[in-house]
């Protein structure tokens, strides 16, 4: 992991390279040094894949449970509508609403995200196509795959199903995408719109999406609350944090390479864990009566399982459950939520391509 003094004396570096290109005989701007550096938390801040079997924690008035959020109800019923708008799209014009997906490699959780995008599209109705690249493929054969879903039809939304391997340019890549089928909201343009008060994007994020609509569903304030989101992707953590702000929620992040996560983290009304750390928020990060959404889905090798993993989330889910006033479970929750807003978007795709009310 990169030590905080490496990043301080960078930045110091930055601060001192841009004082004396502005007080030179001819002031510019000098180019930006990138800071860019991987979220890597550290083992301070990683816990056992298991809880105490004892905890402490609590004093006898936070005996309840939190209510438990249910992203799998939630989610059905927002397929269900889908499914008729669908059913009414085909009897009205003949036409269905079209999802490519462009799958690089053998991940097994992206395996897993593909299977249950499969199963969903052909639940409501939703045209769904792949393209499976090796590992081994090159930038432009992504490229070449993304061009032809551009240019087909009856393809209405892509996606790159994300992480790629270490060596592709993701934001080459997203560039390719046409931003009218960009139903993961990644595009530049969607995330700048998003980002822009007076804006709107074309998409927004799916899982961002579909935590804020989790929140509108529990019937939780968001204007004026202090809302935290753990981890800063470009995936969750940053559309999270622009969504939020769109609520009117007074928004932080913490990051790998915050000072006192925990006790910024115990200041939220709205907790959104999305670090891809296991067991990563213990009780003790977690305000009392707080909301708590937990993004993270990572999976732990379980010989008692079938599949010989089984997945837990970035929160303590045992110790959460007795401080928190609502949360959601893993799975079951935030998961079935993004997968019901990619078949949203890709809904909205289709109607605003075939100009269909």
């Amino acid at each position: 992991m990169i030590g905080l003094r490496l990043i301080r004396r960078m930045v110091c570096r930055c601060n001192i390279l841009w004082s004396r290109a502005l007080s030179s005989s001819n002031p510019r701007c000098p180019p930006l040094v990138s800071l860019d550096i991987p979220d890597e938390w550290s083992s301070n801040f990683t816990h056992s894949h298991s809880p105490p079997p004892t905890i402490n924690l609590f004093s006898a008035a936070n005996n309840e449970s939190a209510r438990i959020i249910d992203g799998r109800s939630a989610a059905e019923e927002i397929k269900s509508s889908i499914a008729i708008e669908v059913s009414r799209m085909k009897e009205s014009i003949g036409k269905v609403p079209g999802l490519a997906v462009i799958l690089v490699g053998q991940r097994r959780d992206s395996l897993a995200y593909v299977r249950n995008k499969t199963m969903a599209c052909h639940e409501v109705g939703i045209r769904f196509s792949i393209a499976e690249l090796p590992e081994s493929c090159t930038e432009e054969d992504v490229c070449d795959a993304l061009s032809n879903y551009n240019k087909d039809a009856s393809i209405h939304g892509i996606l790159v199903q994300l992480p790629l391997p270490q060596h592709f340019d993701e934001g080459k890549i997203l560039n390719v995408l046409s931003l009218q089928k960009d139903v993961d909201g990644f595009h530049p343009l969607n995330i700048g719109n998003l980002a822009i008060q007076g804006r709107e994007p074309l998409f927004i994020p799916c899982t961002p999406k579909g935590c804020i609509e989790l929140l509108l569903r529990s019937d939780v304030e968001i204007v004026g609350k202090r809302a935290v989101v753990l981890g800063r992707s470009n995936i969750v953590g940053l559309p999270t944090f622009l969504l939020l702000q769109r609520h009117h929620a007074t928004v932080s992040i913490v990051h790998a390479y915050s000072d006192n996560p925990e006790i910024i983290a115990r200041e939220a009304d709205i907790l959104i864990a999305a670090a891809g750390v296991p067991n990563l928020v213990r009780g003790s990060w977690i305000k009392p009566g707080a909301v708590v959404l937990d993004v993270g889905i990572n999976p732990i090798e379980d010989p008692e399982s079938e599949q010989g993993y089984r997945l837990i989330g970035d929160v303590c889910f045992e110790e959460a459950v007795r401080i928190a006033s609502a949360i959601t479970p893993v799975p079951g929750g935030v998961g079935p939520m993004t997968v019901a807003m990619l078949l949203l978007n890709t809904l909205e795709a289709a109607k605003r391509a075939l100009r269909f009310t």
